[in-house]
């Protein structure tokens, strides 16, 4: 992408209004834990002390509208403290520039670090970077700096005790999280019915694992509806798959494909069903018509061989699907299958015994090139640069313009400058606005607090509509407040545009001067995929090869791997989509093509999982020597991709080759998915082949039948002996 169009882009990216659910009630939860501080600030003190205060409510409010799937009351605790600990940190530090200087890139460095944990710690952390620079300047002494710092914390316990007492749908982002896994794949459901082969999005899945996981304590409050249903969506997925595919399951054309996009269709609206009861906590019927369409007739059902395997498998799972949905998201007894008793439970560390955890991923993040290790670096050096230009200028409150750098700054450069153009047309909006209204009612403390409420409120209601809408009134809160404080409006609206931009513009030169572009990591990215996709291949594999030894554990955790490897993957791709640079070794065409191929050879993977053997079959020892070679190749070809060569399936080829005449090749379906995945192994080589191939995957495929009939010939013929000779005339 140029420079042109990738700036044309983040102005649109960071003006764009999004449409999403409001939450009016949270909204007023948390504004009112900001008015009863700035309340008992007037009321017990003044209102400057109100002004600063306010913020550790604010902030601590704000922290607890981040996704997380811990309480909200938590989050607010933890925000409170991090915000009181940085607060008067910076208090301490505040008399001497240097010391303060010093403490404050510190700190920075360690917000951006917190990102390892992910973005919800990442943005908290920042919070309390601004936190720093914003009260430093209120109190005179240790004694009001620690007074201060309390008062921030008991803003976080405000808003915790909020929480606690009027919870407001308890449990609604898991719920929500399992019902979107459930929609994700009736939406795939009914995409398979026009297209057979269509992709599967697999972050509403991740979603809901994420979700899945809880602490002890919350194991024991956890409603019963999200205790079992998302393995039914897991085991789903596949064989609405394998009933779609053409190779595997029903015919292209004819009453058999009729029938299939009936079954897919019926699934779809039981999934939608389900979803809804998950979400409201209400039964969610389904129509009778749909009832029929899941009946299979043994006498008179079209379907035959796999696909009927798959549909009968369908309508079993479905049958446990409905009672989740009839009985108003309360779960089924889960049918248990052999092996899943290896898998660990889902349990989430306490807080505090999730320190060492992110310890530990901020000491793996400490190398050159890692983004989050730049993103900490740019962001201590731009918080230091902000705040010694701020108090250089003539201007007041300095503090504005390190505050607008530290809050639009990400670990990518889109979301940084999406954000610098959102918080300055945000600000100018803002401002504008509170400078009418002040001109026009010219309000007292009391209203000033007031209305520093209202916009508080908004704030919260509309944080995630985009960022520039929630900037528009984080502005008139400020606005508002430090006119409660006393200040001018005048001096407000000329100091905070101004330094709004010098901060935005300071964000955009760090990324620039020192950046961590995501388009020059995607073979790595995608050599990970590979990597990840052929160990899940070859775990499948394994399953035909020993069905008596097979653990469906292995299975489970190879494809949560590849899952993990396919996000990060497309992650990375996104973001270099929205980069204005260019990949040298891989072009646009070629990612989206090896893209295709990747995806291919585990969809294969997926379809052979859905009709893994019972563990009385027959192995299958040819299955073994494929799926050694599968995962040898898929794990060289990772390398070679890193290293830009060019891969190659010899291993696999002659595997699949030494498979085409044994006796095992009579199972239709491990073959076919052994054929299937070497397919996409080749596609992939010429997708990413940095010098033309000497013959294409369709002349190469013919060659290796072609040799594999002789083959076939030659043993037949020196099986029976030789031919007599005809006979004469």
């Amino acid at each position: 992408m140029t420079w042109l169009r990738a700036l044309r882009e983040i102005v649109r990216t960071g003006l764009t209004i999004e449409r999403t659910r409001l939450e009016p009630l949270v909204a007023l939860r948390a504004a009112a834990g900001v008015a009863i501080v700035i309340g008992l600030a007037l009321w017990l003190v003044s209102p400057a002390y109100a002004a600063s205060t306010a913020f550790g409510a604010f902030s601590a409010g704000t922290a607890t509208f981040q996704r997380s799937w811990r309480p909200r009351k938590v989050i607010a605790l933890a925000a409170g403290v991090g915000l009181a600990l940085s607060t008067f940190l910076g208090y301490l530090a505040a008399g001497h520039i240097v010391p303060f200087l010093l403490l404050l890139a510190a700190w920075s460095f360690l917000a951006g670090m917190a990102w390892a944990a992910g973005p919800t710690a990442g943005i908290v952390a920042t919070a309390t970077v601004g936190i720093m620079l914003v009260t430093i300047t209120l109190p005179t002494s240790v004694e009001q700096a620690l007074e201060h710092a309390v008062v921030i914390a008991l803003g976080g316990v405000v808003q915790a005790t909020l929480i606690l007492l009027f919870p407001i749908r308890r449990w609604g982002a898991h719920r929500d999280a399992l019902a979107d896994a459930f929609a994700g794949v009736a939406d795939y459901a009914r995409r398979l019915r026009h297209d057979p082969t269509a992709t599967f999005d697999p972050e509403p899945m991740m979603t809901a694992r994420d979700a899945a996981a809880v602490t002890p304590a919350q194991a024991r409050r956890r409603p019963a509806a999200l205790h079992g249903p998302r393995g039914l969506a897991e085991r789903i997925r596949p064989v609405v798959a394998a009933l779609a595919d053409p190779q595997v399951g029903a015919p292209a054309e004819g009453p058999e494909r009729d029938r299939v996009r009936e079954l897919l269709a019926a699934a779809a609206d039981v999934l939608d069903a389900a979803a809804r009861s998950i979400r409201r906590g209400v039964p969610a019927p389904v129509r009778p018509q749909v009832m029929e369409v899941l009946r299979i007739d043994e006498e008179h059902e079209v379907l035959e061989g796999p696909a009927r395997q798959a549909a009968v498998q369908l309508v079993s799972l479905l049958g446990e699907v409905l009672e989740t949905a009839e009985s108003g998201g309360m779960p089924v007894t889960p049918t248990t299958a052999p092996g899943a008793g290896d898998t660990p439970p889902l349990l989430r560390p306490t807080i505090f015994r999730q320190v060492p955890v992110v310890l530990r991923e901020m000491r793996s993040e400490l190398h050159r090139d890692s983004p989050i290790m730049r993103h900490a670096v740019r962001l201590a050096a731009v918080a230091s640069l902000g705040y010694l230009l701020g108090t250089w200028l003539p201007l007041g409150h300095g503090y504005w313009a390190p505050i607008a750098s530290v809050m639009v700054m990400r670990p990518d450069f889109h979301q940084t400058y999406a954000r610098a153009v959102g918080r300055f047309a945000g600000t100018l909006v803002g401002v504008a606005l509170a400078t009418g209204v002040v001109q026009l009612a010219h309000p007292d403390a009391s209203l000033s607090g007031g209305l520093a409420v209202v916009s508080a409120a908004l704030t919260y209601l509309l944080m995630r509509t985009g960022y520039a809408v929630s900037q528009c009134f984080t502005a008139a809160y400020v606005v508002f407040l430090l006119g409660m404080g006393g200040e001018g409006w005048h001096q407000t609206v000329r100091d905070r545009v101004l330094l709004t931009l010098l901060g935005g513009a300071l964000a955009m030169l760090a990324y620039l001067v020192f950046p961590a572009w995501e388009t020059p990591r995607l073979l790595d990215r995608l050599a990970d995929w590979l990597a990840a996709n052929g160990r899940y291949a070859a775990a499948v594999v394994r399953g035909y090869a020993d069905p008596a030894g097979r653990r469906r554990a292995d299975v489970r955790q190879a494809l949560l791997a590849s899952r993990a490897a396919n996000a990060a993957w497309r992650k990375a791709l996104d973001r270099a989509k929205q980069e204005p640079v260019r990949h040298r070794g891989l072009t646009r065409r070629q990612a989206e093509d090896a893209d295709e191929a990747v995806e291919s050879l585990g969809r294969a993977a997926m379809l052979l999982e859905t009709h893994l053997p019972e563990r009385g079959a027959r192995p299958n020892p040819e299955a073994a020597r494929f799926a050694e070679a599968l995962e040898a190749d898929t794990a060289q070809a990772a390398r070679d991709m890193r290293e830009r060569r060019n891969p190659d399936w010899d291993r696999v080829e002659e595997a699949l080759d030494a498979w085409e005449g044994a006796e095992s090749a009579l199972d239709p379906v491990a073959r076919l998915g052994a054929e299937l995945q070497v397919q996409a192994l080749e596609e992939l080589a010429t997708a990413v082949g940095r010098t033309p191939l000497e013959r294409d995957i369709e002349s190469s495929r013919l060659e290796r039948q072609e040799r594999a009939e002789k083959e076939e010939g030659s043993r037949r013929e020196g099986d029976t002996g030789p031919a007599p000779p005809p006979k004469d005339g």
